[in-house]
């Protein structure tokens, strides 16, 4: 009914997210890495917002963030979030559900470092998403905090750090023709040692 293939149910699943990321690479006009993030309060209050993907590999999928913002909140609170990629130009997304683990410090202060240095600066003034009575006291406090390190090196702040996402669940989805979509999902095996994984075509 279409010339559009099916997913490879033997596909190794991080390798699948690397080819598809790949392919929206060359096809997304704007943040291929981009991705919604879904967190929860422990009483299973949902919030969700938009993150660029900064690291993936068989370890799990990473991001940073302000740790005092609600989603670091939520995340030390509730150690789980889950992770949403749509690319409009391929018809795809992938689903990815797990428990989070924070980064090491090293991986955090090398990622911190490849930021722009007005990215850099902007994370130490701000209050990542606490009351700003005027956007001009957060424009002041960039100014402080530029003038305070000038040409100099600029640490990374306590409260600045990343989030992994450990998959147990790994869902992918293209689009077909009359809504006849190809799904399959790659749960995460618990049966003793086995670290593999179990694969599943689902209904579309």
């Amino acid at each position: 009914m279409s010339d559009i293939p099916l997913i490879d149910l033997a596909a190794d699943p991080f390798a699948l997210f690397a080819t598809w990321m790949a392919e929206a690479e060359k096809t997304e006009p704007n943040d291929p890495n981009a991705m919604a993030v879904a967190t929860a309060t422990p009483d299973g209050r949902p919030s969700v917002r938009m993150l660029l993907l900064k690291g993936a590999d068989e370890r799990g999928f990473v991001f940073y963030t302000n740790l005092e913002s609600r989603k670091g909140r939520e995340l030390r609170e509730n150690p789980h979030a889950a992770l949403l990629f749509h690319w409009k130009s391929l018809r795809r997304q992938i689903r990815i559900e797990g428990p989070v683990e924070p980064v090491s410090a090293a991986e955090a202060d090398a990622y911190f470092t490849s930021r722009s240095r007005t990215s850099r600066l902007g994370a130490i003034a701000s209050d990542q998403s606490r009351p700003l009575d005027d956007r001009k006291t957060f424009e002041e406090r960039l100014k402080t905090v530029q003038e305070k390190y000038g040409d100099g090196p600029i640490p990374r702040p306590a409260n600045w750090s990343g989030f992994r996402v450990v998959p147990e669940a790994i869902e992918f989805w293209q689009d077909r023709p009359f809504r006849l979509h190809d799904r399959a999902v790659w749960t995460r095996s618990k049966s003793g040692d086995d670290k593999g994984w179990n694969v599943t075509r689902l209904y579309p």
